[in-house]
């Protein structure tokens, strides 16, 4: 089990640029095979909802300020357009919503569907960087987990991931030794921000298992999918508050592909 995450781990670092390799919170050393330690954090009352409206149907997630305030504050602000990014073709300094338009760059069926570039190149420099936000009760131990992409320790930017399982081997290292024998490094980690709901999980497993190229089923050396789910715009509601009218994008959904 240590191999297979270490290699998903490497299949998750970006090129060199914004951001890479999902880590995670976690307990602190790193999880044995089988084990669950369940999480005691759970969505704060009056937490704000993000609607991310994308080609291929909704994604509605819970957003967890009290838990990870940096990362809610820059995926709102990057969502509204309120806070500036650096355009990684141009280098251009924008003041518009960083994530309309953007696509899903990387998408891996039994694990995770990654975003937030706008090179849409998984490695797009987009001018800032920020801390890591790990919790010991806040761990990758159920699906819809909403997370930072990163390529080391506190290089947190635009990228995010959705899971759509259990995914232990991410939980965050919190071990001042290290954790699985030196090649997870002391405090290194994904950042969660949100929590994402059923129907949504559903919806990212049927957008991990479209094609990829060569009409392939994605995996982690082939993960770019051939047709990649686009968001057109992600809405950000305050608690209690309602979405608003639903269009219809006429973009369906294909069956995942028979094995």
């Amino acid at each position: 089990m240590v191999t297979r995450a270490a290699l998903i781990l490497l299949c998750l670092g970006l090129a060199a640029g914004a951001q890479s390799k999902p880590t995670t919170p976690a307990t602190g050393t790193a999880p044995k095979a089988g084990a669950k330690t369940a999480s005691k954090a759970a969505p704060a009352k009056g937490s704000p909802t993000a609607i991310i409206h994308t080609s291929a149907g909704d994604l509605k997630c819970t957003l967890f300020p009290d838990k990870a305030p940096k990362a809610v504050a820059n995926f709102v602000g990057l969502a509204k357009g309120t806070k500036p990014w650096k355009d990684p073709a141009t280098g251009k300094t924008m003041h518009k919503p960083l994530y309309d338009g953007v696509i899903f760059h990387r998408t891996i069926p039994e694990f995770m569907i990654q975003g937030g570039d706008p090179s849409g190149s998984g490695s797009g420099d987009v001018g800032f960087e920020f801390e890591d936000e790990l919790h010991s009760d806040l761990l990758f131990d159920k699906p819809g987990r909403l997370a930072m992409a990163n390529r080391g320790p506190n290089t947190n930017s635009s990228q995010f991931f959705i899971t759509e399982k259990e995914v232990p081997f991410l939980n965050p290292c919190l071990d001042p030794n290290g954790c699985m024998g030196g090649r997870r490094a002391p405090n290194s980690g994904y950042t969660i921000f949100g929590e994402c709901d059923d129907d949504s999980v559903e919806l990212v497993k049927k957008i991990a298992r479209m094609p990829c190229g060569g009409g392939m089923t994605c995996n982690g050396n082939n993960s770019r999918p051939a047709n990649p789910v686009k968001i057109s715009h992600i809405e950000i509601l305050a608690a209690g508050a309602k979405p608003a009218a639903k269009k219809s994008t006429g973009a369906k959904v294909p069956a995942a592909p028979k094995k």
